[in-house]
């Protein structure tokens, strides 16, 4: 069972990254001294935080200093009150081809237990705020599991998804082989690991990996176009439904339930509520004020 304080304590700590919405300048960056990430604020009223990873030449590969900077940029976007969702995105050829090979081949056992080698890579998957990846090209590797990371996938045309660690001797290691079970089940998730083989953007949607697809040139455009829908709403309830559907996945059916439950009596904690139930009963659009 939660407990029954819990409910109160994720209102307060949602109400407080999302009060007070403001308008900045497109431009966001308190960094400006990113080497591989670009980061704006776009959409209707520069709402949603855009990321989009800058290692062309590698192919978005990720190493170390690129997801360091990414954990910065979405901390911060994280904690912006004028930001209420965040997009992800690469290139048009490859959303990220995986991690930086060279940068990791002559590790060995004893160092990556020393330095807790890729732990620090989730810190796109510990935001508040709801999270999309845009995917056009290549997500194989470590970038499947960064667009994994993320709330909702939605894939170009053209995009292709694999694990294909095995094919070079280790395996996924910043959660392939639990995200991407999750989302396709064992049999499929057991093909994918244990073959390396890639699979495209419509068996991605058709086994649940990705929530939609659409063309490459359309890609960003729609997955801002989602970010300025969830923008709308009561951002201390999108947090609440956030966390809900995440803890789907760390319980039992029964734990769930329980603690969709008190969220669900949190929500009446909010003026937000009152908001959207009484404009519901008056027949016009909800003010949301964020609290």
């Amino acid at each position: 069972m939660v407990n029954p304080g819990l409910a109160r304590i994720f209102t307060v700590r949602a109400s407080s990254l999302v009060k007070n919405v403001t308008c900045v300048p497109k431009f966001y960056s308190s960094s400006p001294t990113f080497e591989f990430i670009k980061v704006e604020k776009t959409g209707e009223g520069n709402k949603v935080g855009l990321i989009t990873l800058n290692r062309p030449k590698a192919l978005n590969a990720l190493c170390s200093k690129l997801m360091d900077e990414l954990n910065d940029a979405v901390e911060q976007l994280d904690a912006d009150e004028g930001v209420s969702a965040m997009v992800l995105t690469g290139s048009e050829k490859a959303f990220a081809a995986g991690a930086d090979i060279k940068e990791m081949m002559n590790n060995n056992f004893s160092n990556n237990v020393k330095k807790h080698f890729l732990e620090h890579w989730n810190g796109l998957s510990e935001a508040t705020k709801p999270t999309i990846a845009a995917v056009n090209g290549y997500a194989l590797g470590g970038g499947c599991e960064l667009a994994m990371m993320c709330d909702i996938i939605y894939a170009g045309d053209k995009a292709k998804f694999g694990q294909p660690e095995i094919t070079i001797g280790t395996i996924p290691g910043a959660g392939g082989t639990q995200r991407l079970t999750r989302a396709v089940g064992k049999s499929k998730a057991m093909e994918i690991v244990l073959t390396g083989d890639q699979f495209d953007a419509q068996e991605a949607l058709t086994r649940g990996l990705v929530s939609k697809v659409v063309p490459a040139d359309q890609l960003l455009a729609e997955a801002v176009k989602l970010g300025d829908r969830i923008a709308k709403h009561s951002q201390v309830t999108v947090a609440l439904a956030k966390e809900a559907v995440n803890k789907a996945y760390e319980t039992t059916l029964q734990q769930g339930l329980d603690y969709e439950k008190k969220l669900f009596w949190a929500t009446f904690a909010t003026s937000d509520q009152k908001e959207g139930m009484k404009a519901f009963a008056e027949k016009r659009s909800p003010n949301f004020v964020n609290e």
